[in-house]
């Protein structure tokens, strides 16, 4: 495995955690983990706004789904952050921070129709399936096996999102 001859900061240094991974490694794994994590809070936020305003005939059963929904996201947000500092790289540290790297568009309109909603978060659900199987990608090339088998499993369970809300919006 390659590493850098570039010595850290004091304060990279500071955070770093020992891994058998090369610096480049540790490096690209840990960018990625931070930018996933970014597009999560994203997802996260934007499906709670929806379940507060979602109204209509289905109200009910919208409202519980994308709460549902809301938390299977926000559980995924301490395991990446931890998983980026396990590595010895850092994470976000503001919400400045997490609308620059966030590659989600939000949606801050006053009213959107519950049938928009849902198919707003199955596009969203889907882009975040194909950030992680990129980030995925990179872990196979680094040998974070670690890392890999922890995207496999939200994988999985944002398809199950995918599923759900595209069954929910079926006519």
């Amino acid at each position: 495995m390659a590493t850098s001859t570039k010595k850290p900061s004091a304060a990279s240094a500071a955070l770093t955690t020992p891994t058998d991974l090369g610096n480049d490694a540790r490096k690209q794994v840990a960018e990625g983990l931070t930018r996933l994590l970014a597009d999560v809070f994203s997802l996260f936020v934007k499906t709670k706004n929806f379940h507060w305003h979602v109204s209509g005939p289905h109200f009910r059963d919208y409202h519980l789904l994308l709460d549902d929904q809301a938390q299977f996201v926000y559980d995924m947000i301490d395991p990446i952050a931890e998983r980026a500092r396990k590595l010895g790289g850092t994470t976000l540290r503001s919400v400045g921070q997490i609308s620059t790297l966030k590659r989600l568009a939000d949606n801050d309109a006053d009213f959107v129709p519950p049938i928009d909603m849902l198919n707003e978060l199955r596009a969203d659900n889907e882009s975040l399936v194909k950030y992680m199987r990129e980030l995925h990608e990179l872990c196979d090339d680094k040998e974070d096996v670690a890392t890999a088998s922890l995207i496999e499993n939200w994988i999985d369970q944002t398809e199950e999102r995918v599923w759900f809300l595209f069954e929910a919006t079926r006519s």
